[in-house]
């Protein structure tokens, strides 16, 4: 993907660029804030030429899907809704918000990622979910964020 797939979201009267991008591309300025979002360090990278702001692996599908969608790449929106699932999760909850946080925070975030197919993985779904462009599932905007981690903290043993 040598131009990185760019649309700009306005909220509040601020232009925003989400953009997804290899994170074996080469990193530029242009790219604004860098965040990866694969669990897994990629091969070949060092972490000086990653350039990362930062890795939030646990907004990575879990092992079990990503493998599945390796084995079955024909079935991208069956992955794309069984991801928003996982993303509702509890587990998901202080990344999403940290990433939920960056973009509102950022004129520019490049969401990077591994994998060889560049038009359907896991950062293009986590594009359309700050983009608001598909409606995600019921508890993965901000507020649920915010209430699963109030949900969480009462559970915790005192």
């Amino acid at each position: 993907m040598a131009n990185a797939d760019k649309r700009v979201v306005k909220k509040a009267g601020v232009d925003r660029q989400i953009s997804v991008k290899r994170i074996y591309e080469k990193a530029l300025r242009a790219d604004g804030t860098r965040v990866l979002v694969d669990r897994l360090w990629p091969r070949g990278v060092n972490k000086d030429r990653a350039a990362l702001h930062a890795w939030l692996r646990d907004l990575a599908p879990s092992d079990a899907l990503r493998q599945w969608f390796h084995a079955h790449p024909e079935a991208w929106l069956a992955f794309r809704k069984r991801y928003l699932k996982e993303l509702a999760g509890p587990q998901s909850a202080d990344e999403l918000g940290e990433l939920y946080r960056l973009a509102g925070k950022q004129k520019k975030l490049t969401l990077l990622f591994a994998s060889k197919n560049e038009r359907y993985n896991n950062a293009v779904v986590l594009k359309d979910l700050l983009e608001g462009m598909r409606k995600p599932p019921t508890g993965t905007g901000p507020g649920a964020v915010r209430a699963a981690r109030e949900r969480h903290a009462k559970r915790m043993p005192s």
